[in-house]
């Protein structure tokens, strides 16, 4: 069947006639009067597919795309090899929903399996589920997850993304999760702090490797200063990064989550986005959503199944720990098809390409006069000082004259910078002389 399959006036009469009505009326004629809607919807006549096409163009047109993208966040401009979009536009894979017919969905619930076993394979955790709705809903999920009957505080990270701390906040007030933020100290945790906060109610503490500013925690002992107070510890990770640092089951996380944007999903003025969850195996069975299996039918052929997936979530809802039940399985499938495309070196190389850029851009911009606020370890985001706020702005609009989107503002005149391997050095230093003009004016 076709993507768009349309139908004349005549055949939708031959389908009424098909069901036993003589027309609209009568298929209707089961609604009370009451509730009938006896006049026409206050809405414009219908368009023609060229008209249609003008007004969106004409809309599409407002946006502005920048050449040059100095700007991560969360959001994040990685290429996309030619063969990732020519295989998700298939028609069979459009499709949001796990499939629950498995005797014919073995396409769609193969790819799925294929997202889970690579997303394994980058965080080195034993099982991932079929996918939510990004990381930040991801890692509100890992919380909930977390949660004991006697441990219902949440411990977040104050380095983590400002964007995920408000959806497990929003999941928290449904729950009566305690969210508490353990503060940050010259860039990364406050080591002492968490150790302080930790106790006998933690559930579980919350860490995002690269932080916010980029910079990278010391994963492993903020892992054992939270295991040895009994709580679980969460990780939510970059996945390009993951080509160079420690993976989340090499730090004994117990449950591993990030945004999937960077694997193959463009930009796309925020959405759509996917969010991946991967756990240990004493935590499998926690994970929301659903886990695709693979097996073999009665004649030994390899096929796959859905494995796990709590009924609670359908059935006895109130008792759910997750009410998820819709997969982002083109997004999924998205990032399993770049995964494969880019392999393990491809991969590495897109990672150290992107370090070694924001890295050079860093020490341009400071010898044009934008000192850095931390001198740590960082991945491809770093953050620099401008003295004021007036100042950044004045950057800030300087770059986006040249059509260069520059880092994000934070306040107080500093400024989150990113670099990908989609950056030159002529657009680096093209940016770089843009800032040491407004720097000495």
């Amino acid at each position: 069947m076709g993507i768009y399959v349309p139908n004349t006036p005549e055949e939708q009469l031959a389908m009424l006639h098909a069901c036993g009505f003589s027309d609209f009326d009568e298929l209707f004629s089961g609604i009370p009067d009451g509730l009938r809607l006896d006049k026409a919807l206050n809405i414009p006549e219908g368009s023609s597919e060229l008209e249609v096409r003008r007004a969106v163009e004409a809309l599409a047109g407002k946006n502005h795309v920048y050449r040059t993208v100095l700007r991560g966040a969360g959001s994040y401009r990685h290429y996309i090899p030619a063969i990732v979009s020519e295989i998700v536009s298939k028609e069979e894979f459009r499709t949001a929903y796990t499939p629950y017919q498995a005797e014919i969905s073995q396409g769609v619930l193969q790819s799925i399996f294929e997202f889970q076993t690579e997303i394994c394979e980058l965080t080195g955790m034993a099982a991932a589920n079929a996918s939510v709705y990004d990381g930040a809903t991801a890692a509100a999920e890992a919380a909930q997850m977390c949660r004991e009957r006697k441990r219902t505080q949440v411990l977040v990270s104050a380095t983590v993304d400002p964007k995920i701390l408000s959806v497990i906040r929003t999941y928290a007030s449904g729950t009566g999760s305690e969210i508490l933020t353990v503060p940050e100290k010259d860039g990364v945790t406050d080591e002492e702090a968490l150790r302080g906060m930790l106790g006998e109610g933690s559930a579980c503490f919350i860490l995002q490797q690269p932080n916010f500013f980029g910079n990278f925690e010391e994963a492993d002992r903020l892992g054992e200063i939270t295991h040895a107070a009994g709580a679980k510890f969460v990780m939510s990770v970059n996945p390009i990064a993951l080509a160079l640092m420690k993976t989340p089951g090499e730090c004994s996380a117990d449950v591993a989550v990030g945004e999937g944007e960077p694997l193959g999903l463009p930009m796309g003025f925020g959405g759509p986005y996917l969010g991946f969850m991967a756990a240990d195996e004493k935590m499998m069975r926690k994970l929301p959503g659903r886990i695709v299996g693979e097996t073999e039918d009665l004649d030994g052929k390899r096929c796959y199944v859905l494995t796990l997936q709590a009924r609670e979530q359908h059935i006895r809802r109130e008792k759910a720990g997750s009410n998820i039940c819709s997969n982002e399985a083109l997004c999924a499938l998205t990032a399993a098809v770049y995964l494969a495309a880019m392999g393990p070196q491809g991969l590495r190389q897109a990672a150290e390409s992107s370090m070694a850029k924001a890295h050079y851009l860093k020490e341009r911009l400071a010898e044009a006069g934008l000192k850095p606020a931390y001198e740590r370890p960082f991945f491809h985001e770093f953050v620099t000082e401008c003295g004021d706020e007036e100042t950044a702005v004045k950057i800030e609009k300087a770059l986006a004259r040249e059509d260069i989107l520059g880092g994000l503002r934070l306040g107080n005149g500093r400024v989150l910078w990113c670099a990908t391997e989609m950056n030159t050095r002529e657009e680096l230093d093209k940016a770089v002389s843009i800032v040491r003009e407004v720097c000495a004016s």
